[in-house]
């Protein structure tokens, strides 16, 4: 059930999404789309709508006893830096991309899922934070939590491994027939050669930002396109990655609170097999 719009308690807002302290949960999920929040917020046992600015649209709530959040960030790796920073200010410390992308290997078909491990940094915006040999790689814990809510669910066609974030959707994804580098001619084969999975636009800005700020991050994406096969189904697979990343907060709730209790900064697999 969703309510009215609420404001913070306290605090100062943030200049682009418009929350304060309090507003936003520790464990925060991040589609791109403004209209995928709501489609979240459709599983959670109640919800309450926080701010919607441009393409900055949130809310906080409730799941199977987690504390919880939805804000979208719009297209590309700039509102994604925005998002981190000032979703950070106010006290989010772990991030759960849940987009959309397009396969670039043929095993990999619509409505797949891809759970990034890692992504190459071709968003440019990482570059203003570090620089280029740093890696952009997911908190093990928040991919531990994505594989383990997939199987929970029963959703058994994931793909986890290394993802390409891009600065744009066009020529940095070599869709134009016409390019003006050669660089640009050879980046899908290279890509494809090296074993990288899927194109997308978000995820290495996100993981390299939450390294740098001692933050968690993960990232699932359902897969709408092959650019092997030319197959497009928009909308294919979202739902299951609407699911995953629920689910695998809630997860990620229960290990913090096994963590806490047994006076561990991290996990490991004999944590959670202790009562």
């Amino acid at each position: 059930m969703v309510s009215k719009v609420h404001q913070a308690d306290s605090g100062e807002k943030q200049y682009h999404i418009v929350c304060g302290k309090g507003d936003l949960a520790k464990y925060l999920l991040v589609p791109g789309d403004p209209d995928r929040v709501p489609k979240i917020v459709g599983f959670w046992d109640s919800a309450d709508e926080v701010s919607c600015r441009r393409e900055f649209r949130s809310f906080t709530g409730k799941y199977k006893g987690a504390s919880l959040s939805a804000l979208s960030s719009g297209i590309g790796p700039a509102c994604m830096a925005i998002v981190v920073n000032e979703a950070s200010r106010v006290g989010v410390h772990t991030f759960i991309r849940v987009g959309s992308t397009g396969a670039i290997q043929k095993h990999i078909n619509c409505g797949d899922l891809v759970i990034s491990s890692a992504a190459v940094r071709l968003d440019c915006t990482s570059n203003c934070y570090v620089m280029p040999e740093y890696p952009a790689v997911a908190s093990y814990e928040v991919v531990l939590a994505l594989i383990e809510a997939a199987e929970n669910l029963g959703i058994s066609n994931y793909h986890v491994g290394v993802t390409a974030t891009t600065a744009d959707f066009y020529a940095g994804q070599s869709r134009l027939a016409k390019l003006f580098t050669s660089r640009m001619d050879d980046l899908l084969p290279t890509l494809q050669k090296i074993g990288v999975l899927n194109f997308e636009m978000e995820t290495a800005t996100l993981y390299t930002m939450a390294s740098l700020y001692g933050l968690r991050a993960g990232s699932i994406c359902a897969v709408y396109a092959n650019r092997c096969t030319n197959h497009f189904e928009e909308g294919a697979g979202e739902e299951s990655a609407i699911r995953i990343a629920i689910e695998a907060t809630k997860i990620l709730h229960e290990w913090d609170a096994k963590k806490r209790k047994k006076k561990k900064r991290w996990l490991f697999p004999s944590l959670l097999a202790k009562r």
